[in-house]
């Protein structure tokens, strides 16, 4: 066995009528993955973030080593070799990739040559597969590519010890199989990885341990030969929670949505969509995969109104609605979940009520001539909230309280209540546990039911492979595939999504293109 480098012993961590970690000891090893695994609430992030330094255990020991430490900030674990990728991100939005990744340095991007530093960080960034654009401010970034940027800065500082949440959420297959190579290169070299991950495939595939929490509390911990999917979510959940969906058979009709030919620009005025084309028909779902930062955030918002087509047109139902208002669509039965939750779908500082009405205050149902009618606005959160069942503990506390899996329900619940011919979803089950991502599913596949046409844009190739009835990839704002799910190959989805000349000749080679 090799050495411990890290011992959490009895770490208790409170927040106002929360203890998120209630007495919790973990090991963590030389050499070793090591993934946590929990439901969301369960406590999993707020240890990391402790061992982190970013809060303060309110009693408890961290040992280094051996020697007991008191973090007084993420600064002091840095410094003892332990660096934190959050699922939050921690990056200044006006500056830039380079300038973000060097943030904090003592020889910082201000210090050093430009061209020689960026030479360093763009080798990293080849050798783990995380390429990006160094000179690209960080509010122009997709989610996904901003959690690149934090991946490549713990790489950059050289952690003894790598927390790692959700690292995979951003990468091709292929991507993520010589991402783990290069953590298991870590591992052998004496270095330990910490994975917090969704993912029990992964986590059955690098992991050496697991642990599991549960309500803040330690389950279990698992060793190599004893882990198992089923075993592993019988400890998060405590119930049997569906893996593969058996969905209802329904007859696909007639065209909702068609891309004919669209072309637009991204935020800094580059092209992003070059001659995009794409049809989903009523009542099915098209799964749209690329990895992150190839037009797939673009071109949901030039359907949702909030992006400018420069040319080619967006047909809903045979209507034209390229370059109407975001109001306008709205009204014609687009619904639309963006990739930022809470950024960006909901309002952080309005509560639910407010929230769940911001598309549709305007109607004389829920306002008079100047003011909301309260109890109306009351009574349609109170139906919304118990049929979607999304967990709060008041309608009057603001929404950025609630946990990633309760945001992705309310949000859901406003969309698909309005009764949309076509909605737009990106990434719905990003961070979000199996419990809360099988309920968000089954919101899905009953939408397709009804009849909507759903354009589903994930970079979680099972999550598609799950849903959707056809499967498309996006690589360089182009359809490079399109193809039914059952003919689908997971290898080669990976490899259009990276842009292979090959894989595109072996579809079409095969048939199965529809280009």
């Amino acid at each position: 066995m090799n050495q411990v480098i890290i011992h959490l012993q009895g770490i208790v961590k409170k927040f106002p009528g929360v203890v998120a970690n209630d007495h919790v000891d973990l090991d963590i090893y030389a050499g070793e993955i090591h993934a946590v695994l929990g439901e969301n609430g369960s406590g999993k992030s707020t240890l990391m973030s402790v061992l982190a330094g970013l809060y303060k255990p309110d009693e408890g020991k961290i040992l280094v080593h051996g020697v007991e430490q008191k973090f007084r900030s993420p600064r002091d674990a840095i410094n003892c070799g332990i660096g934190m990728i959050h699922q939050h991100f921690k990056l200044v939005e006006p500056f830039t990739v380079a300038e973000n990744i060097t943030l904090g340095e003592k020889q910082n991007f201000f210090g050093l040559s430009g061209s020689k530093l960026k030479a360093s960080i763009s080798e990293l960034g080849e050798k783990y597969g995380l390429e990006i654009n160094l000179n690209a401010k960080v509010w122009q970034l997709s989610v996904g590519e901003k959690q690149r940027v934090e991946i490549v800065r713990m790489l950059y500082r050289g952690s003894q010890v790598l927390i790692l949440d959700e690292p995979t959420a951003v990468l091709t297959p292929q991507e993520a199989g010589e991402l783990f190579k290069n953590l298991r290169r870590m591992a052998s070299a004496g270095c330990a990885v910490v994975l917090i991950t969704h993912k029990l495939n992964e986590v059955e595939a690098v992991a050496d341990r697991v642990t599991v929490l549960r309500q803040g509390k330690l389950v279990g911990v698992l060793e190599k030969g004893q882990i198992n999917a089923k075993e592993m979510v019988r400890l998060m959940v405590g119930r049997t929670v569906v893996m593969q969906y058996d969905r209802e058979a329904s007859e696909v009709g007639g065209v909702v949505l068609e891309l004919d030919k669209v072309n637009a620009l991204n935020d800094m005025g580059l092209p992003c969509l070059k001659d995009l084309s794409l049809t989903v028909r009523a009542g099915e779902i098209l799964g749209l995969a690329g990895i992150s930062g190839n037009g797939q955030r673009e071109m949901a918002e030039v359907i949702a109104g909030l992006r400018r087509v420069e040319s080619g047109k967006i047909l809903l139902n045979d209507r034209n609605i390229s370059n109407l208002s975001p109001c306008e669509i709205i009204d014609l039965g687009v619904a639309y979940v963006p990739e930022d939750r809470l950024g960006m779908g909901l309002v952080p500082e309005l509560n639910a009520m407010e929230n769940l009405i911001l598309k549709n205050y305007r109607l004389p149902e829920f306002s008079g001539s100047w003011l909301l009618k309260p109890k109306a606005v009351q009574c349609n959160a109170e139906a919304l909230i118990s049929q979607y069942q999304v967990n709060v503990t008041s309608l009057t506390q603001p929404v950025k309280v609630l946990s990633g899996g309760n945001l992705q329900k309310l949000l859901l619940a406003r969309e698909i209540s309005s009764s949309p011919k076509l909605m737009v979803v990106i990434y719905p089950a990003r961070g979000l546990d199996i419990g809360a991502t099988e309920a968000v599913h089954k919101l899905l596949l009953k939408l397709k039911t009804l009849k909507t046409a759903i354009l589903l844009i994930s970079e979680d190739l099972d999550e598609i492979f799950r849903l959707a009835d056809r499967v498309g990839v996006v690589y360089d704002g182009q359809l490079t595939g399109d193809f039914p799910v059952e003919q689908a190959d997971l290898e080669q989805v990976g490899l259009l999504m990276t842009g292979s000349r090959l894989a595109r000749e072996r579809m079409i080679d095969d048939g199965t293109a529809q280009l």
